[in-house]
């Protein structure tokens, strides 16, 4: 029979092993709340990223959970080839719009009710790496949207462009108003020139004439 003594030395090998071992795990990422309008259509963004090889069992199971927290339903299902619900809401409203290839496994809601508030689950799973996070997505479908921080930042970029066309205006028409009044100046200057320059001339015939008399 082993000593205890032995049996402690085995135990603690073994927990140090599995500690120097890679643990498989795959991490899924998604939006954690959005808003979208009533009867629009929505990408439900999902990624992943594993430590294996895309598997060719790689499998993708998008579930929904209603407001109310009754039973979860099924949305969506992807092994091999996409697999859309042959019942219940989301019957001939969902596509597959993901690249496995790219670790992308979103899809579209068509139509969005006020029935679709609740909360998308995104899993995926491939083999080695079954075990990991599950992706969760709050959706609150509304009838418009809200003047959310993107509206202030378009608002803002577009103030900001449309003074600096005004500023390139202004520029602009000073520019050429100077010029229009330097190419005056000029013309005044030469007129100036031309009157000086006839006078200049009479007084020379003058003298010459008074000399001949």
């Amino acid at each position: 029979m082993p000593s205890p003594t032995w049996l402690g030395a085995v135990l603690f090998l073994g927990v140090q092993l599995r500690a120097l071992w890679p643990v498989a795990a795959i991490e899924v990422y998604t939006s954690k709340a959005v808003d979208a309008v009533n009867g629009t259509n929505l990408r439900l963004k999902c990624t992943f990223s594993s430590s294996s090889p895309i598997s060719p069992l790689l499998s993708v199971t998008w579930n929904f959970q209603p407001e109310d927290l009754s039973s979860h339903e099924p949305v969506f299902y992807y092994l091999k080839e996409p697999y859309t619900p042959s019942a219940g809401r989301f019957k001939g409203r969902v596509t597959w719009d993901g690249n496995i290839e790219r670790y992308d496994v979103s899809i579209i809601i068509w139509n969005l009710q006020p029935t679709d508030n609740g909360t998308f689950t995104c899993q995926v799973k491939n083999p080695r790496d079954i075990d990991g996070t599950i992706g969760e997505v709050r959706l609150r479908v509304v009838q418009k949207v809200n003047f959310s921080e993107i509206h202030f930042l378009a608002i803002a970029i577009g103030s900001a462009c449309g003074l600096m066309i005004i500023v390139v205006t202004v520029v602009i028409i000073c520019r050429h108003r100077r010029k229009k009044q330097q190419e005056k100046m000029i013309e005044v200057a030469d007129t100036e020139l031309s009157r000086e320059k006839k006078k200049l001339k009479n007084t020379e015939e003058k003298e010459v004439t008074a000399l001949e008399d």
